[in-house]
């Protein structure tokens, strides 16, 4: 099963997506409800851990194929799948910011890894991007040592997000 028949098949049943991903922020304010005051202690912690990785992977994993399609495949906006390109995006947000109200992020366990990998994500698509748009005559006219300084710079931000994303 490739990738493409994969959301094939998960655009055909919306009725999962919808549950799934609109069952996250109902499960977040409802622990928020339950831990007033509290969402810093320990059992807590880690039931907001498990909310925000259950919303921020599929959440990550949906903004970053949505850039690579209109950055690389050139792909109309008009074309977006709600249901498997913005549905996870805004339950991410929605339950990032229910448990953002309670509990500082800090308390959380495991969230410093999630924004080293976005830090990390994000440094690789503006890398692949840059060499998708630069062609041998752009390297001709600049400056060598101003394209080195760029790569290192960008290798910098990808080193500094694996280490925040492994610890």
């Amino acid at each position: 099963m490739t990738l493409e028949e994969f959301f094939r098949l998960l655009a055909q049943h919306p009725l999962w997506l919808v549950g799934y991903f609109g069952s996250l922020p109902l499960l977040a304010w409802a622990t928020a409800d339950l831990s007033r005051d509290k969402g810093h202690l320990d059992p807590w912690r880690y039931v907001y851990s498990v909310l925000i990785y259950l919303s921020a992977v599929p959440g990550i994993f949906s903004l970053t194929l949505s850039l690579w399609v209109f950055l690389f495949e050139r792909r109309s906006i008009f074309q977006m799948d709600v249901y498997t390109q913005i549905l996870p995006v805004l339950s991410m947000v929605a339950t990032l910011f229910i448990i953002k109200r309670n509990v500082d992020l800090d308390y959380v366990p495991g969230f410093d890894r999630l924004s080293g990998l976005v830090m990390m994500i994000a440094a690789l698509l503006i890398f692949f991007w840059i060499l998708d748009k630069t062609r041998i005559i752009v390297f001709s006219y600049m400056p060598f040592g101003y394209a080195m300084l760029i790569f290192a710079g960008l290798l910098a931000v990808i080193h500094f997000g694996w280490k925040r994303f492994a610890g």
